[in-house]
């Protein structure tokens, strides 16, 4: 076996600035377990130290030094934080010569026989009484009867250091990934206003972004919750949590993205109490597809996507602030057009190359006349009449017709009440050029005796 240990610490010559916002932005550690899951399914934390055992997937690494190199260059946390590592055969020995490193002591002729007491955490309660014996290294501890070390200093000792000759099996609880990200984090202090959660949700925020990138998925809506730290305010009963959900038009990994959504969607919350306790759950994630790269300049513009800017928008604005226009299945014309918010599933249209193949596909099914104009009316304008003919900045000169719609008569009276009979015809306006107009055709059951004409729509 071949074990890796990693530890995390705050670079001691950073400015103060640039160490707060490090310490700020640091991972969890379950997170940082499942960002090494990527190079070996054999991860687990042993004290302070990151332990990757690596001895069946090193090869597919390109061996253990480009498989250390690897580690080191892909630092998950900020510059700020230092990534220290060490190896060794057992997680023991790759954790005492982890604590060397960082003690910037050298490594001594003999492993692990030469290795300081102080770096076996079985032995440091007992280096006292051990170092009045004589015993400063492992070998010395391990030289001595078996029996009597056991009795004197417990078991746990006599194992530690079977592990580290290689005399016992290693057990440890493997870090797994879950199927839904969710995790809790303790306040520093108590929160009093929305916004100053901002600085613990960036934790969560980069833990979603490695579980997400683990997991190949794209995130479409997440949950961020806060426990409030009083149950009664002002005489009025208080509810156990709040929260707050953020949602995107598309999967996406982005967490410079994600946390802006976040700032927008908090700026806008109000606390009912002081927050001790913080929550990021994600409620939809899709697969990931990853990006597509292009050699065209044009294909490679700069700046920030449209649906990240409708989702912006939307939770600034609020979101039936801002529509988009969706088709509806309905023959009547004034009604084959919705509007809906942005933000949501009917909102706007994916970008992704699939979804764009998709909807070119669909578009000839969702046409249903392919002489309709450019541009309809929001509501039909009726039309003066001179004698039998209809009067549109002048008189009209029918060119196309009729084509005959029957429909709605399922509708209510929020839906028009009547059924529509209808004649469409494309005619000739002597100032207006083509316009699309409709006669009201009588039917049995709604018979009114009037022949009245309407504007539908206009041509380019």
């Amino acid at each position: 076996m071949h074990w890796i240990a990693l530890q995390w610490s705050l670079d001691a010559q950073a400015e103060a600035g640039a160490a707060t916002a490090a310490a700020d932005a640091m991972p969890t550690p379950e997170a940082l377990g499942w960002w090494a899951l990527r190079y070996t399914p054999h991860v687990c934390w042993l004290d302070e130290a990151l332990m990757l055992e690596v001895s069946a997937c090193e090869r597919l690494w390109g061996g253990r030094s480009s498989l250390m190199r690897q580690l080191l260059n892909e630092n998950p946390v900020p510059a700020a934080a230092v990534l220290r590592g060490a190896q060794g055969a057992t997680s023991l020995e790759a954790l005492a010569r982890l604590r060397l490193f960082v003690r910037e002591e050298k490594r001594p002729p003999e492993i692990p026989a030469g290795l300081p007491l102080d770096t076996l955490s079985a032995a440091r309660e007992h280096l006292d009484a051990l170092a009045r014996l004589g015993c400063r290294s492992w070998g010395e501890v391990a030289a001595l009867p078996r029996g009597g070390l056991s009795r004197r200093f417990g078991a746990e000792l006599r194992a530690a250091l079977d592990i580290a000759w290689g005399l016992r099996p290693e057990s440890h609880a493997w870090l797994t990934l879950p199927d839904v990200f969710e995790q809790k984090l303790e306040l520093p202090a108590l929160a009093e206003t929305a916004p100053e959660l901002m600085w613990s949700a960036n934790r969560l925020l980069s833990a979603l972004q490695i579980w997400l990138r683990a997991r190949q998925r794209g995130a479409r809506a997440l949950e961020l919750e806060w426990t409030l730290d009083l149950k009664r305010f002002n005489g009025v009963n208080l509810p156990p949590t709040q929260q707050i959900a953020v949602r995107t038009a598309e999967p996406t990994q982005d967490l410079a993205h994600l946390r802006r959504l976040l700032s927008e969607k908090l700026a806008l919350a109000t606390l009912a109490a002081p927050a001790s306790w913080l929550k990021l759950r994600s409620l939809e994630t899709d697969p990931w597809a990853g990006a597509s790269t292009s050699f065209l300049p044009e294909d490679n513009r700069k700046g920030d996507k449209l649906h990240e800017m409708v989702e912006r928008l939307s939770v600034r604005l609020g979101a039936m602030q801002v529509l988009v226009p969706r088709a509806r299945a309905d023959h009547q014309p004034e009604h084959t057009q919705v509007w809906r918010p942005a933000l949501g599933r009917s909102g706007i249209k994916s970008t992704a190359p699939k979804a764009r193949a998709r909807d070119a596909a669909a578009a000839p099914a969702q046409q249903p006349d392919a002489l309709y104009p450019a541009w309809l009316l929001p509501e039909p304008l009726r039309l003066e009449m001179d004698g039998e003919r209809p009067c549109y900045k002048g008189p009209l000169s029918k060119l196309i017709g009729p084509q005959r719609v029957e429909t709605g008569w399922w509708g209510g009276v929020d839906e028009g009440g009547q059924p529509a009979v209808r004649d469409y015809y494309i005619a000739e306006s002597p100032e207006a050029g083509l316009v699309w107009i409709f006669r009201e055709r009588s039917a049995a059951c709604f018979a009114s005796g009037e022949v009245r004409w309407f504007l539908q729509g206009l041509y380019a």
